[in-house]
Protein backbone atom coordinates (compact mmCIF):
# COMPACT_ATOMS: atom_id res chain seq x y z
CA UNK A 1 0.00 0.00 0.00
CA UNK A 2 1.55 3.31 -1.11
CA UNK A 3 -0.49 5.53 1.20
CA UNK A 4 -3.67 5.59 3.21
CA UNK A 5 -6.76 6.60 1.28
CA UNK A 6 -7.57 10.21 2.16
CA UNK A 7 -11.21 9.34 2.85
CA UNK A 8 -10.12 6.93 5.57
CA UNK A 9 -7.54 9.34 6.98
CA UNK A 10 -10.32 11.87 7.55
CA UNK A 11 -12.28 9.27 9.53
CA UNK A 12 -9.32 7.87 11.46
CA UNK A 13 -9.71 9.89 14.66
CA UNK A 14 -13.37 8.93 15.03
CA UNK A 15 -12.48 5.25 14.77
CA UNK A 16 -9.44 5.59 17.03
CA UNK A 17 -10.37 8.21 19.65
CA UNK A 18 -8.34 9.41 22.62
CA UNK A 19 -8.47 6.83 25.38
CA UNK A 20 -6.56 4.98 28.13
CA UNK A 21 -3.71 4.11 25.75
CA UNK A 22 -3.08 7.80 25.03
CA UNK A 23 -3.35 8.61 28.71
CA UNK A 24 -0.70 5.99 29.51
CA UNK A 25 1.77 7.57 27.08
CA UNK A 26 1.03 11.09 28.34
CA UNK A 27 1.46 10.09 31.98
CA UNK A 28 4.74 8.36 31.20
CA UNK A 29 5.99 11.52 29.50
CA UNK A 30 5.15 13.50 32.62
CA UNK A 31 6.67 10.87 34.94
CA UNK A 32 9.93 11.08 33.02
CA UNK A 33 9.78 14.88 32.91
CA UNK A 34 10.26 14.64 29.15
CA UNK A 35 11.23 17.97 27.62
CA UNK A 36 11.55 16.58 24.09
CA UNK A 37 9.27 13.90 22.62
CA UNK A 38 9.45 11.92 19.39
CA UNK A 39 6.35 10.15 18.03
CA UNK A 40 7.37 7.62 15.36
CA UNK A 41 4.46 6.63 13.13
CA UNK A 42 2.35 9.48 14.46
CA UNK A 43 -0.48 9.08 11.94
CA UNK A 44 -3.02 11.89 12.16
CA UNK A 45 -1.30 13.27 15.25
CA UNK A 46 -4.30 12.75 17.53
CA UNK A 47 -1.99 11.74 20.40
CA UNK A 48 1.08 13.68 19.30
CA UNK A 49 -0.63 17.05 19.62
CA UNK A 50 -1.62 16.33 23.22
CA UNK A 51 2.03 15.99 24.25
CA UNK A 52 2.52 19.73 23.76
CA UNK A 53 3.37 21.61 26.95
CA UNK A 54 5.12 24.93 27.61
CA UNK A 55 8.86 24.36 27.40
CA UNK A 56 8.50 20.97 25.65
CA UNK A 57 9.37 20.20 22.02
CA UNK A 58 7.35 17.58 20.15
CA UNK A 59 8.17 15.95 16.81
CA UNK A 60 5.81 13.67 14.89
CA UNK A 61 7.07 11.58 11.96
CA UNK A 62 5.13 9.32 9.61
CA UNK A 63 5.73 7.80 6.15
CA UNK A 64 2.17 8.56 4.96
CA UNK A 65 1.90 11.89 3.16
CA UNK A 66 -1.86 11.96 3.66
CA UNK A 67 -1.50 11.33 7.38
CA UNK A 68 1.19 13.98 7.86
CA UNK A 69 -0.72 16.54 5.81
CA UNK A 70 -3.78 15.92 7.97
CA UNK A 71 -1.72 16.19 11.16
CA UNK A 72 -0.11 19.44 10.01
CA UNK A 73 -3.56 21.01 9.66
CA UNK A 74 -4.62 20.18 13.22
CA UNK A 75 -5.53 23.29 15.18
CA UNK A 76 -4.13 21.66 18.32
CA UNK A 77 -0.94 20.58 16.57
CA UNK A 78 0.56 23.88 15.48
CA UNK A 79 3.35 23.61 18.06
CA UNK A 80 4.39 20.17 16.75
CA UNK A 81 7.08 19.73 14.09
CA UNK A 82 5.66 17.28 11.54
CA UNK A 83 8.03 15.27 9.35
CA UNK A 84 7.23 13.05 6.37
CA UNK A 85 9.43 9.96 6.58
CA UNK A 86 10.52 7.05 8.72
CA UNK A 87 13.18 6.50 11.38
CA UNK A 88 15.93 7.40 8.93
CA UNK A 89 14.52 10.93 8.85
CA UNK A 90 14.53 11.54 12.61
CA UNK A 91 16.15 14.93 13.31
CA UNK A 92 19.68 14.90 14.70
CA UNK A 93 18.80 16.05 18.18
CA UNK A 94 18.58 14.28 21.51
CA UNK A 95 15.09 13.27 22.69
CA UNK A 96 14.04 12.36 26.22
CA UNK A 97 11.14 10.15 25.21
CA UNK A 98 10.02 8.28 22.09
CA UNK A 99 6.76 6.46 21.41
CA UNK A 100 5.28 4.20 18.75
CA UNK A 101 1.54 3.89 19.30
CA UNK A 102 -1.51 2.37 17.62
CA UNK A 103 0.42 -0.89 17.13
CA UNK A 104 2.76 0.92 14.72
CA UNK A 105 5.42 -1.66 15.61
CA UNK A 106 3.44 -4.31 13.76
CA UNK A 107 3.33 -2.24 10.57
CA UNK A 108 7.13 -2.21 10.30
CA UNK A 109 8.49 -5.35 8.58
CA UNK A 110 11.46 -7.35 9.78
CA UNK A 111 14.73 -5.73 8.83
CA UNK A 112 13.21 -2.28 8.86
CA UNK A 113 11.97 -2.95 12.39
CA UNK A 114 15.43 -3.67 13.77
CA UNK A 115 16.77 -0.58 12.01
CA UNK A 116 13.94 1.51 13.47
CA UNK A 117 14.87 0.47 17.00
CA UNK A 118 18.51 1.32 16.36
CA UNK A 119 17.60 4.70 14.87
CA UNK A 120 15.40 5.56 17.85
CA UNK A 121 18.14 4.49 20.26
CA UNK A 122 20.55 6.83 18.49
CA UNK A 123 18.03 9.67 18.72
CA UNK A 124 17.52 9.35 22.48
CA UNK A 125 19.57 10.89 25.24
CA UNK A 126 21.34 8.59 27.69
CA UNK A 127 18.59 6.82 29.67
CA UNK A 128 15.99 8.23 27.30
CA UNK A 129 12.75 6.22 27.30
CA UNK A 130 11.02 4.29 24.52
CA UNK A 131 7.44 3.00 24.89
CA UNK A 132 5.24 1.12 22.44
CA UNK A 133 2.69 -1.68 22.26
CA UNK A 134 2.25 -4.78 20.13
CA UNK A 135 -0.30 -7.59 20.04
CA UNK A 136 0.66 -10.95 21.48
CA UNK A 137 0.77 -13.59 18.70
CA UNK A 138 -0.14 -16.30 21.23
CA UNK A 139 -3.75 -15.06 21.32
CA UNK A 140 -4.09 -15.10 17.49
CA UNK A 141 -6.25 -11.97 17.42
CA UNK A 142 -6.52 -12.01 13.62
CA UNK A 143 -8.77 -15.05 13.78
CA UNK A 144 -11.37 -12.94 15.58
CA UNK A 145 -11.00 -10.12 13.06
CA UNK A 146 -11.78 -12.47 10.22
CA UNK A 147 -14.78 -13.90 12.06
CA UNK A 148 -16.33 -10.53 12.94
CA UNK A 149 -19.55 -9.62 11.17
CA UNK A 150 -19.85 -6.63 8.87
CA UNK A 151 -20.64 -3.44 10.75
CA UNK A 152 -22.09 -0.10 9.69
CA UNK A 153 -20.50 2.98 11.22
CA UNK A 154 -22.05 6.46 11.14
CA UNK A 155 -19.45 9.00 10.01
CA UNK A 156 -19.22 12.58 8.79
CA UNK A 157 -19.31 11.09 5.27
CA UNK A 158 -22.48 9.17 6.02
CA UNK A 159 -22.83 5.49 6.88
CA UNK A 160 -19.83 3.31 6.08
CA UNK A 161 -20.07 -0.46 5.89
CA UNK A 162 -16.84 -2.08 7.12
CA UNK A 163 -15.51 -5.63 7.13
CA UNK A 164 -12.15 -7.34 7.32
CA UNK A 165 -10.40 -10.36 5.87
CA UNK A 166 -7.31 -11.70 7.64
CA UNK A 167 -5.06 -14.68 7.08
CA UNK A 168 -1.74 -15.89 8.41
CA UNK A 169 0.54 -16.05 5.36
CA UNK A 170 3.63 -17.17 7.31
CA UNK A 171 4.50 -17.66 10.98
CA UNK A 172 4.19 -14.25 12.60
CA UNK A 173 2.91 -12.60 9.39
CA UNK A 174 -0.74 -11.71 8.85
CA UNK A 175 -2.20 -10.19 5.69
CA UNK A 176 -5.11 -7.88 6.45
CA UNK A 177 -7.60 -6.68 3.85
CA UNK A 178 -9.95 -3.95 5.07
CA UNK A 179 -13.10 -2.96 3.19
CA UNK A 180 -14.91 0.36 3.62
CA UNK A 181 -18.05 0.89 1.56
CA UNK A 182 -19.26 4.50 1.64
CA UNK A 183 -22.95 3.82 1.28
CA UNK A 184 -24.01 7.31 0.19
CA UNK A 185 -21.57 7.49 -2.72
CA UNK A 186 -21.02 3.79 -3.38
CA UNK A 187 -17.24 4.19 -3.13
CA UNK A 188 -15.63 0.96 -2.03
CA UNK A 189 -12.16 1.45 -0.54
CA UNK A 190 -9.99 -1.65 -0.16
CA UNK A 191 -6.71 -1.44 1.74
CA UNK A 192 -4.21 -4.22 2.23
CA UNK A 193 -1.33 -4.45 4.65
CA UNK A 194 0.87 -7.03 6.31
CA UNK A 195 1.20 -7.06 10.09
CA UNK A 196 4.15 -8.57 11.95
CA UNK A 197 3.26 -10.51 15.11
CA UNK A 198 6.43 -10.86 17.21
CA UNK A 199 6.43 -12.63 20.55
CA UNK A 200 7.63 -11.08 23.78
CA UNK A 201 10.99 -12.83 23.88
CA UNK A 202 11.82 -11.82 20.32
CA UNK A 203 10.99 -8.16 20.93
CA UNK A 204 12.93 -8.08 24.18
CA UNK A 205 15.99 -9.49 22.43
CA UNK A 206 15.61 -7.02 19.57
CA UNK A 207 15.44 -4.17 22.07
CA UNK A 208 18.59 -5.44 23.80
CA UNK A 209 20.37 -5.78 20.45
CA UNK A 210 19.48 -2.16 19.66
CA UNK A 211 20.94 -0.93 22.95
CA UNK A 212 17.88 -0.79 25.20
CA UNK A 213 17.21 -2.08 28.71
CA UNK A 214 13.63 -3.32 29.16
CA UNK A 215 12.04 -1.80 32.28
CA UNK A 216 8.67 -3.49 32.01
CA UNK A 217 6.25 -5.38 29.77
CA UNK A 218 2.63 -4.72 30.64
CA UNK A 219 -0.62 -6.40 29.65
CA UNK A 220 -2.72 -3.23 29.87
CA UNK A 221 -2.56 0.53 30.38
CA UNK A 222 -2.53 0.11 34.17
CA UNK A 223 0.88 -1.64 34.15
CA UNK A 224 -0.42 -5.08 34.98
CA UNK A 225 2.48 -7.50 34.37
CA UNK A 226 2.27 -9.29 31.02
CA UNK A 227 1.62 -13.04 30.89
CA UNK A 228 1.92 -15.56 28.05
CA UNK A 229 -1.79 -15.22 27.23
CA UNK A 230 -2.11 -11.43 27.53
CA UNK A 231 -3.58 -10.07 24.27
CA UNK A 232 -1.54 -6.87 24.55
CA UNK A 233 2.14 -6.29 25.30
CA UNK A 234 3.16 -2.76 26.31
CA UNK A 235 6.93 -2.30 26.33
CA UNK A 236 8.76 0.29 28.37
CA UNK A 237 12.54 0.53 27.91
CA UNK A 238 15.40 2.98 28.23
CA UNK A 239 18.61 3.61 26.35
CA UNK A 240 21.68 2.15 28.05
Amino acid sequence: MDDYDLRLVELYDDANPDGPDHEFYRLLADEKNARSILDVGCGTGILTATFVRPGRTVVGIDPSRNMINYAAERVDGRAVRWILGDSRDIPHEAFDYAVMTGNVAQHIPDGEWERTLEDINTALRDRGVLAFESRNPNTRAWENWAAEDTRIRDTTSGPVREWTEASETAPGEVRLTSHSLFMASGHHVVEQLVLAFRDRQVIQQQLADAGFVVDGVWSDWNRTPCTDDSPLMVFEAHRE
